[in-house]
């Protein structure tokens, strides 16, 4: 069982390693000026200054909140709306091209609109990645829902069982993986749109430490940012997939 557990920490470290190599390997190469690319040792020794000196564990707490906020209510809103559109074929017809087009526009060519509507202030920034949740949240929960296969339903109905038991014991427990897997698709969708949400006048947060960073071409606080967000981000990602697997164990039994 250790030498398992060891296997799985090395092979989850080795992609870490070759990465970080790489990374010296392009540096020291000489195919790129060294003055653009910071060394890994370098971005390290940024991190551990904004981190004591600076306001950067701030920004991270700003930033996740606004990307958690705006994914709960984008998920909110989108698993009502894409079980609609994956049951109801009538529905689905109606509001697919809809769908389809506003998913397609980039969060950030909205922001000329949202400021205009909705300000510069925190309300503007949640819109952004609101947006981006609903939009990535539906197209995952209407595809998953329209696919549950009715077998389920006709043997339920065979059992005896009435339209709420159905709706509460085989409709719910099958629709369950798909939302979490649009929480998890919206999760990344909205740590993507970030660095443009913040775009609108923020004071704080990663997206506005990376902006500010290039204006003065500070390329070490811009890998930290970068890696900041992907850190967080696959952090939550990681808490999404266990949460996931205990709630879909009855999933994986079938599996099995």
């Amino acid at each position: 069982m250790n030498g398992q557990v060891v296997r799985r920490l090395l092979l989850g470290l080795a992609p870490w390693v070759g990465a970080i190599l790489l990374w010296y390997g392009v540096r020291w190469s000489g195919f790129v000026n060294a003055s653009l690319i910071p060394a890994p040792h370098q971005v390290a020794a940024k991190f551990y200054e904004l981190l004591t000196r600076e306001n950067l564990l701030l920004d991270i707490y700003v930033s996740s909140r606004r990307v958690l906020l705006g994914v709960i209510l984008g998920i909110l809103a989108a698993v009502p709306v894409g079980f609609l559109l994956g049951w109801y074929r009538p529905a689905r017809t109606f509001a697919d091209p809809m769908i389809n087009f506003f998913r397609a526009l980039p969060p950030i060519a909205l922001i000329p609109l949202v400021i205009v509507y909705f300000g510069v202030d925190e309300l503007a920034k949640l819109v952004i990645l609101f947006y981006a949740a609903f939009f990535s949240g539906v197209i995952v929960m209407y595809e998953g829902v329209s696919q549950i296969t009715p077998l389920y339903i006709r043997v339920a109905k065979t059992l005896g069982a009435n339209e709420f038991e159905i709706f509460r014991k085989v409709i719910i427990p099958l629709t369950v993986p798909h939302i979490l897997t649009a929480l998890r698709v919206a999760l990344g969708v909205a740590w993507a749109t970030l660095v443009a949400s913040e775009l609108i006048a923020a004071q704080r947060g990663l997206g506005a430490m990376i902006q500010n960073a290039s204006t003065y071409f500070l390329l070490d606080v811009i890998y930290v940012g970068i890696i900041c967000i992907g850190v967080i981000a696959l952090i939550m990602d990681l808490i999404l997939r266990k949460i996931s697997a205990r709630l879909l164990v009855w999933q994986e039994r079938a599996i099995s």
